[in-house]
């Protein structure tokens, strides 16, 4: 959590400072929020299977399929960059996959990138609860564009679902998307609830440190060198103006609207500034 002493010292040493969650390319889109996704979503299968073996208290049965034998069914909420790389992961393991998400047009497209007819439903509560009765692995991808991300499944809704199937919720980050979830470490990855597996470790990422770091090199390197062929991070944002949407300090201007709320610091326009520099 961001300190207001930490943002007001380095205020007073007029430092110039990135966030690489709100940090843009060309095209709009967050590189590095969604490299982070992938990881997030193509790791959270690998979890699921691990925590669904005998030997961690799962059901004991294996995520995907074999000849003969029904495969597993994974539910997923959330269709964007994390929820299609988990629904990838799980298919490509064999399992039958779930999507729920009520914004219908993400839903297409994951229909689309997938390139397969997906089973996929808006958030339903009945059909949901229905659907976690029978899954053997649910996992929360939803995402929130501020505040806390909001929660789809109750705990009455957990209390029903089969003794030794495993959450991920990796909303965890931003609150969690079912009720029964609790902030997890890495050292001590679940807890049980209802007999239920619950893995809630925020920024699964960094249990794959080395693939997400050189993820966020492939962003940053090619930027770092153009600042330094145009004389700092300032003059580039002149000329790159997706760039200014991952600045919150410029020469020690508090440029981030909400973070400028949450922590009562003084707000100043970073297009405003830029321009009167010039």
């Amino acid at each position: 959590m961001l300190n207001p002493l930490v943002i007001k010292e380095m205020m007073k040493r007029r430092i110039t400072a990135l966030s690489f969650e709100n940090l843009k390319d060309d095209s709009g889109s967050y590189p590095i929020v969604r490299s982070m996704s992938e990881i997030a979503g193509s790791a959270v299968m690998l979890i699921a299977a691990q925590y669904l073996s005998s030997a961690n208290h799962g059901k004991g049965v294996l995520l995907g399929g074999i000849s003969g034998i029904a495969p597993i069914k994974v539910i997923i909420l959330g269709a964007g960059i994390v929820g299609e790389y988990a629904a990838r992961t799980a298919l490509s393991l064999g399992a039958s996959v779930k999507v729920f998400d009520n914004n219908v047009s993400r839903l297409i497209r994951l229909q689309n990138t997938i390139g397969q007819r997906l089973w996929t439903s808006v958030i339903e509560p009945k059909l949901l609860t229905k659907q976690l009765r029978t899954c053997e692995v649910a996992v929360a991808a939803l995402s929130a564009e501020t505040g806390r991300t909001p929660v789809i499944v109750t705990e009455e809704m957990v209390s029903a679902m089969r003794p030794g199937s495993v959450i991920v919720d990796v909303s965890i980050d931003r609150g969690g998307c079912f009720e029964t979830s609790e902030v997890t470490t890495q050292d001590s990855p679940i807890f049980m609830k209802y007999g239920v597996i619950h893995y809630c470790v925020p920024n699964i990422p960094s249990a794959f440190a080395r693939t997400a770091s050189q993820a966020i090199s492939n962003v940053l390197m090619p930027l770092l060198i153009e600042a330094g062929e145009e004389g700092g991070v300032e003059n580039l944002a002149w000329q790159k103006v997706h760039l200014r949407n991952g600045i919150y300090l410029f020469k020690g201007h508090l440029t981030n609207f909400y973070l400028s709320q949450r922590l009562d610091l003084k707000y100043t326009d970073l297009n405003l500034l830029i321009a009167s520099q010039r």
